[in-house]
């Protein structure tokens, strides 16, 4: 077994990840390679894909939703907004999908409906959307009601949580369309996204996933990816399922005392990579950098600040990272204010503000 270090692995994630240094690449390649973005924040997910390409185009990833329709704007990992790459989103969904959690009797008793009644939603959404119109969220619970009558469901149906449309979101029922105003609109995949595919078998699924997460994300533990996907809601038996079927993609490492599993066709290039000594990046907030390895990662945030970068209700901070590490946070005040916890080369920190400030302007 390879042993690494946490700096090494670092080094080798910021590269991956287009952090160390900018790709020539469109949105959806670089979506593909974090394996999704973030999009609970709009302006976030298009500086997340803008701060990671050598020559962003102010509105490129709008493009890529709206009019190339490449990426596909639903709910997935963690029940939140990403941003997926089109022709990978149904697999995706199918993982996200097997975590089932409508079935339990406490998602039941916070948001109402049971699964039989959540399958009529989703017949009733279904027939709503197969025209091809994009629907507001307002109109969509209207049909749905209609369809089902099932007016005691219509608080929940209009939430901008949208508890009821997750499910749809991963059984490919729905996506987002684009916005009316200021209301969000919802579309049938089937009829939004240019060849649009079933979902693949779960094993499958689950390959290109591991594939997807190790490639950007690794090496990690298990428990990482699993607290990536869903929150750790995942059985064992699935884990262990899905882990079996990428088996031919991952072989095993030592970071530094931890058991963690590589992506096998890097593994070379991970046992050289040096450690980014003096390297300092300043990323958005909801960034993948941050949000693949999970915010309880203390070699990568100290646990004394994570309440600086995890902060409350679920908002991620905009980071400063020092030879890969988070060093600080910043915030767009006063052009842009950096509050840091260590040393980091004046220099360099101006150079990346620099760089950041038009960036943040245009995906604003």
């Amino acid at each position: 077994m390879e042993s690494l270090t946490w700096s090494q692995v670092l080094a080798w994630r910021m590269r991956r990840q287009y952090v160390t240094e900018p790709a020539a690449l469109p949105a959806v390649e670089v979506a593909r390679r974090l394996a999704g973005v973030q999009a609970q924040v709009a302006s976030a997910a298009s500086l997340a894909v803008a701060v990671r390409q050598a020559s962003p185009e102010p509105g490129e990833t709008a493009r890529a939703l709206w009019q190339d329709r490449t990426l596909v704007k639903t709910w997935a990992m963690r029940g939140t907004l990403h941003l997926l790459p089109a022709d990978e989103a149904p697999a995706y969904l199918a993982l996200c999908a097997t975590v089932r959690n409508w079935e339990k009797a406490s998602w039941q008793k916070n948001f109402g409906p049971t699964p039989a009644e959540l399958e009529a939603i989703a017949e009733a959404a279904t027939d709503a959307l197969a025209g091809g119109a994009c629907l507001t969220r307002e109109e969509l619970t209207a049909e749905i009601v209609e369809r089902t009558s099932s007016e005691h469901l219509a608080e929940a149906l209009g939430s901008g949580w949208g508890a009821l449309l997750k499910p749809l979101a991963f059984w490919g029922v729905l996506c987002f369309g684009p916005s009316q105003g200021t209301k969000v609109t919802f579309c049938a995949p089937a009829r939004h996204i240019p060849g649009w595919a079933d979902p693949p078998p779960i094993e499958d699924a689950a390959r290109t996933v591991i594939r997807a997460y190790f490639g950007a994300h690794g090496p990690a533990t298990v428990d990482a990816f699993d607290a990536w996907l869903m929150r750790k809601t995942h059985s064992r038996k699935d884990l262990r399922t899905w882990f079996a079927a990428a088996a031919d993609d991952l072989v095993q490492v030592d970071i530094e005392g931890t058991p963690a599993y590589a992506p096998a066709d890097h593994l070379d290039e991970l046992t050289e990579t040096a450690p980014a000594t003096g390297t300092v990046r300043l990323l958005g907030g909801f960034d993948q950098y941050v949000l693949g390895a999970g915010t309880n990662a203390a070699y990568l945030i100290p646990p004394d600040h994570r309440s600086e970068v995890s902060r409350t209700a679920g908002w991620i901070s905009p980071v400063v990272l020092h030879e890969g590490r988070v060093a600080g946070t910043w915030e767009p005040k006063n052009g842009i204010t950096t509050t840091l916890w260590e040393d980091v080369p004046a220099d360099l920190l101006t150079a990346q503000i620099t760089r950041l400030r038009p960036l943040l302007n245009a995906s604003s």
